[in-house]
C-alpha cells in the first residue's frame, strides 16, 4: 500500500520559517538546488523519520481560509512545552488543547506563514 514519503511546507518567507522550525522542532535545513525554485531540504533529525522540503508558496492565503492540504501533526514529548515555544517563535494558536479520551492531548498551530500545524502527545490517562 502507498503511505507518505515526503512532505513539504510552502513558505512566505523562508528564512522566517526555517528559524520557526529550528526552534520549535530542532529541524536542520540544507539548501537543494534542483527544482527551478529555492527549496530548502529538512532533516527532521529523528533516524527513520519522513524527510521533507520547504519551498516558496506558490499563491497567498485568504485569512483564515480552512486548509487547502494536509495537515501535519507532530508527535511531541509534552504538549505544554511545544505548545510554549511554539507560540515564542511566533506561530498563533489556532484551536487550544484538547483532551482525546484515553489517547493523548492536542492542539493546533499557525506557524509563522499560516499554515496549520497539529501538536499531539500521546497520553493513555488524557480526559475530555
Amino acid at each position: 500500500m502507498p503511505a507518505p514519503a515526503h512532505f513539504e511546507i510552502h513558505c512566505d518567507d523562508l528564512a522566517r520559517a526555517r528559524k520557526f522550525y529550528a526552534a520549535v522542532f530542532g529541524w536542520a535545513f540544507r539548501q537543494y538546488s534542483g527544482p527551478p525554485m529555492e527549496y530548502w531540504l529538512i532533516d527532521t533529525r529523528e533516524p527513520g523519520a519522513m524527510m521533507g522540503g520547504m519551498l516558496p508558496r506558490p499563491g497567498k492565503l485568504a485569512g483564515l481560509q480552512p486548509p487547502n492540504a494536509f495537515v501535519v501533526t507532530m508527535g511531541v514529548a509534552s504538549l505544554d512545552e511545544t505548545l510554549s515555544k511554539a507560540l515564542a517563535a511566533g506561530a498563533t494558536l489556532a484551536v487550544p488543547k484538547f483532551g482525546i479520551p484515553g489517547i493523548g492531548w492536542q492542539a493546533y498551530v499557525l506557524d509563522t506563514e499560516g499554515n496549520v500545524i497539529g501538536l499531539h502527545q500521546t497520553d493513555p490517562a488524557a480526559t475530555a
